[in-house]
């Protein structure tokens, strides 16, 4: 092994060799395959880094699963549970759920001069987890929970801006009920998550307000939300959970109604699919490029190479030590390209990442800039596929050795 790739590596990258056509085509296989792989690894962290980036927008404004009234209204005008279920202290010694927590919601109208702009009042309590919001707060602060009934809300920059709102305005909001009503609050933060459809609408402030305009009893809420550690296991642990509270009768007779993110999303969800199939176009046609490369290089090193093929077998190499010296051969020249390649990728993804130099519509993208995502077990993945394929495209035209007679090659010599 040590004289085959001893050989191999002779071949390749020896100083002797550079008047030789192998070399001018060496350097343009290795170009080809770096710019092929870094291709491939900009594409694998953009997708992903668009759908990591699109999913976690998402579920931070409506969680993996839900569980509210089941009830045939479909808006956020919703019907009350009791916060008080026998299930939940379960759920939250279940190893797959990360977080749980109370919500309500309440539509309503602001309205700020001639101005007038719908919007949802979504109320939390003391179990809210501001991680999410916290990460796109940009002026001012989160509220707090107290005992008493809090006047703080928390608008998008999208609102503030449309309606000429700053942090410490008063903000009339007006319910319809059974006769309209009237609410006026303090704006304690301003956030801004991108995602326009939803930073246009929520307005967050304290479960009692809502709980209050709803003339609800202080136990009662919209609904509970839960987070689970694992998105892949979404649609599985979705079903288990509904099978214990699609049995659950409520006091007043209603039952519970529990849906998961991709059951409300289902638009979203197939339009991220589709990049998904861009990424298997793109990941194909770039590994036909480097294999394809590799096969004519490695096809001209030993057409070129006839000669010391037929001294190394007049020598006593055999057959399938000579196909393993140039399998070597362009195991080596892969390895050079794909260490460029990364190292060109990654070059590119941080200063996207750094500098955010390509931006998007986040009207239409929900994001403002090209996202970028390191994830080491697909950058592995992506490196050890490629690798493999191009070495085992190898062999194909290195059985073209064994057709290789000493005695009419060394004779030309």
């Amino acid at each position: 092994m040590k004289f085959e790739y001893y050989i191999a590596q002779r071949i390749s990258f020896s100083k002797y060799n550079r008047e030789k056509l192998s070399y001018r085509v060496i350097r343009i296989a290795i170009s080809a395959v770096t710019l092929a792989v870094a291709v491939m690894l900009i594409t694998v962290s953009v997708v992903t880094g668009f759908k990591k980036e699109i999913y976690n927008k998402m579920v931070g404004f409506q969680s993996h699963i839900t569980i509210k009234n089941r009830d045939i209204n479909s808006t956020y005008e919703t019907l009350p549970i009791s916060r008080n279920q026998d299930f939940i202290s379960d759920f939250k010694n279940d190893k797959d759920i990360k977080h749980i927590q109370v919500y309500a919601t309440k539509p309503g109208i602001i309205k700020a001069g001639n101005e007038v702009q719908g919007v949802v009042l979504k109320g939390v309590d003391t179990d809210f987890d501001w991680g999410f919001l916290n990460s796109y707060i940009i002026e001012g602060e989160p509220f707090t929970i107290e005992k008493e009934r809090s006047k703080d809300i928390l608008i998008s920059k999208k609102l503030a801006t449309l309606l000429d709102y700053k942090i410490g305005d008063k903000v009339n909001i007006f319910f319809i009920n059974k006769k309209p009503k009237g609410r006026a609050f303090i704006i304690k933060g301003i956030y801004k998550t991108g995602v326009d459809e939803f930073d246009k609408a929520f307005v967050f402030c304290d479960i009692k307000q809502i709980i209050k305009l709803n003339e609800w009893q202080s136990d009662k809420i919209s609904g509970f939300e839960i987070f689970i550690h694992d998105f892949d296991k979404l649609k599985s642990k979705a079903a288990e959970l509904r099978d214990i509270t699609s049995v659950i009768i409520d006091e007043d007779g209603s039952m519970l109604q529990l849906s998961n993110f991709y059951e409300n999303n289902e638009m979203l969800v197939e339009w991220l699919r589709l990049s998904d199939t861009n990424v298997i176009v793109i990941l194909t046609l770039m590994i036909l490029v480097a294999v394809l490369t590799m096969i004519s290089a490695l096809l001209t090193i030993i057409l070129e190479r006839a000669n010391t093929i037929g001294i190394l077998k007049a020598l006593g190499a055999t057959d399938s030590s000579v196909m393993r010296l140039f399998i070597y051969n362009g195991a080596i020249i892969i390895g050079k390209a794909m260490f460029y390649g990364n190292l060109f990728g990654f070059i590119l993804l941080f200063i996207q990442y750094k500098f955010k130099l390509f931006p998007l519509n986040p009207d239409i993208y929900y994001i403002s800039s090209v996202p970028v995502n390191f994830d080491i077990q697909n950058i592995l993945i992506l490196n050890l596929g490629v690798l493999a394929v191009s070495v085992l495209s190898m062999i194909l035209p290195a059985l073209l050795v064994s057709k290789i007679n000493p005695a009419e090659t060394v004779k030309f010599k």
